[in-house]
């Protein structure tokens, strides 16, 4: 942490009943980009017990800051009192589920719904409160309630063992009444210093992103970042791709504003007027509209789940955004570089800073229409397309998944169209199938990348048993004799050499894989040039 930072850093250890104090009154809130309550009964209950044992329990993280942000009016489930916005305000930044664990056992009020806790006197140890617990079950809520602390500690006088009973309540009282919580407070910090922060001591458990931070940051009365990216995934519905993340709505917001992505970029839209928002929210629904039909026509990806990288959709809502309508050679320059990032994996763990220098390289070479500047990667050799591994969360996989479905299939088994807008929908293991099947090639030690791309052909759920582990030099002549005269046209939309040109019956799995994998590389190399096939 810088010097800077940390002379801005305020230490104290206060009551727990400063703190409910506090929250009452407005001065600590919740943000809300903080996670719901999730803690289960037994943390709770261990929490209380490691207080009653005068252990700690950690510290407490809150940012205090003048700006208003976006709170959440719920502390676990109490609805907490309207309170006029104070300068400054305690943000919690770590530490919410202890301190709503804190405020519901101790500050919340009789009856009130939420996670409500006992001590049992004679059990000595904490339990949920029951319906109806006996009178040696002391309710933790009247703790800090004078009257009722005493006329609760006064009933116990009818029990035989009363004296032990009222010793245990004043131990237990005693600790709790006085027992402290480090508390740092950062004082005055920007979002961009507070982001690394949270997200340091927050590691384990919710990731602050920065799209979080922008929510809390750039939300006002009149102005909900949250409900604008709704509206933008609400547009999509319709078109199936409502699912969008919110970091890749604000990714396309900065990258038409700024041409770029990068951190400092991002977080400056908190800087725009409400106006000039709204505007650029219109801007980017449009253009992300645009996208997502570019997407589906022009590569067959009908879902986000298909997308080799969120840069692809960053860089298109862009390039959209610049166009009314693409050209034909817009597409032709977009259908390039896609292919090629594609397969090259450009974005694969790209950084902000790598997205932005590619928009303005994709800025004059699509939208200007200049010559490109640097090369978006390079097309793998035949030798390591071989190699390549078919994994559903790979980017290659995606584009080999789209390759596919750009070919117009049709099942092996029946020459039937496959509708990859059905089998593309959503990611589905059984839509995707070994040509020469894994337990086979297992089974017999052949050599080479037995899930390699060059041995997966889409076929429909349906269709899989057909083949199942069969062997391939005997299905697929069977499959060429059933296909009769269609078997040119089925087994070219999979990427099959023609059963003229090669012997099924004996061919072997790594001749097999080079014929394949030269058929697949001729029409990536084609759309990698820009062609379409």
């Amino acid at each position: 942490m810088s010097a800077n930072i940390a002379s801005r850093l305020e230490t104290g250890t206060p009551f727990l009943k400063d703190l409910i104090s506090d929250i009452n009154t407005g001065q600590i809130k919740v943000p809300q980009f903080q996670r719901q309550f999730v803690w289960k009964e037994d943390q709770a209950l261990k929490l209380l017990d490691s207080i009653s044992s005068n252990y700690p329990v950690g510290s407490l993280l809150l940012w205090r800051t003048k700006n208003s942000l976006a709170v959440e009016r719920n502390i676990g489930a109490f609805k907490l009192p309207e309170t006029d916005d104070m300068s400054p305000t305690d943000y919690v930044l770590d530490g919410q589920q202890r301190l709503t664990v804190i405020y519901s056992a101790l500050g919340a009020l009789e009856g009130q719904n939420g996670f409500d806790a006992v001590y049992d006197l004679n059990e000595k140890c904490f339990m949920e409160a029951p319906e109806d617990f006996s009178q040696t079950q002391f309710p933790l809520r009247i703790i800090y309630n004078t009257t009722k602390l005493l006329n609760f500690r006064s009933g116990l006088v009818s029990y035989p063992n009363a004296e032990v009973l009222q010793e245990r309540l004043d131990g237990l009282i005693d600790v709790i009444t006085n027992y402290r919580i480090p508390v740092v407070t950062l004082k005055e910090l920007t979002v961009e210093e507070v982001c690394p922060i949270f997200e340091r001591i927050n590691s384990s458990g919710t990731r602050l992103s920065t799209y979080d931070l922008m929510v809390a940051a750039t939300w006002t009365e009149n102005f909900d970042l949250n409900d604008e990216a709704q509206k933008i995934a609400t547009s999509l519905k319709p078109k199936g791709f409502d699912d969008i993340d919110g970091n890749t709505v604000l990714k396309c917001l900065s990258a038409i504003k700024h041409r770029g992505i990068k951190k400092d970029q991002v977080l400056s839209l908190r800087n725009l007027s409400k106006e000039d928002m709204d505007t650029l929210v219109d801007i980017a629904k449009d253009a992300l509209l645009k996208t997502v039909d570019l997407l589906k026509t022009e590569f067959k990806i009908y879902s986000w789940d298909f997308l080799p990288y969120e840069a692809i959709v960053v860089v298109l809502s862009y390039v959209c955004s610049k166009r009314k309508t693409l050209s034909l050679e817009d597409v032709r320059r977009v259908r390039q570089w896609f292919w090629v990032s594609a397969f090259s994996e450009r974005y694969r763990g790209a950084s902000e800073s790598f997205v932005s220098q590619d928009l303005e390289a994709i800025d004059s070479f699509i939208v200007s229409g200049e010559e490109p500047r640097k090369s978006f990667g390079s097309i793998p050799s035949i030798d390591n397309f071989k190699k390549l591994a078919f994994r559903s969360n790979n980017s290659r996989s995606r584009a080999l998944i789209i390759l596919l479905a750009l070919k117009s299939p049709r099942n092996l088994t029946n020459g039937a169209l496959i509708d990859p807008e059905v089998a593309l929908s959503n990611y589905n293991k059984k839509q995707f199938h070994h040509i020469y099947p894994k337990a086979h090639l297992k089974r017999i030690g052949a050599p080479g990348e037995h899930n390699s791309l060059a041995n997966f052909c889409m076929l429909a759920a349906s269709e899989n048993n057909a083949i199942s582990d069969d062997h391939p030099n005997e299905y697929l002549p069977r499959l060429t004799r059933e296909l009769d005269g269609e078997v040119d046209r089925v087994f070219d939309s999979n990427f099959l050499p023609s059963p003229s040109e090669v012997d099924y019956s004996k061919l072997e799995f790594p001749e097999f894989l080079d014929a394949r994998a030269r058929l697949m590389l001729t029409d990536i190399n084609m759309l990698a040039s820009g062609e379409s096939i």
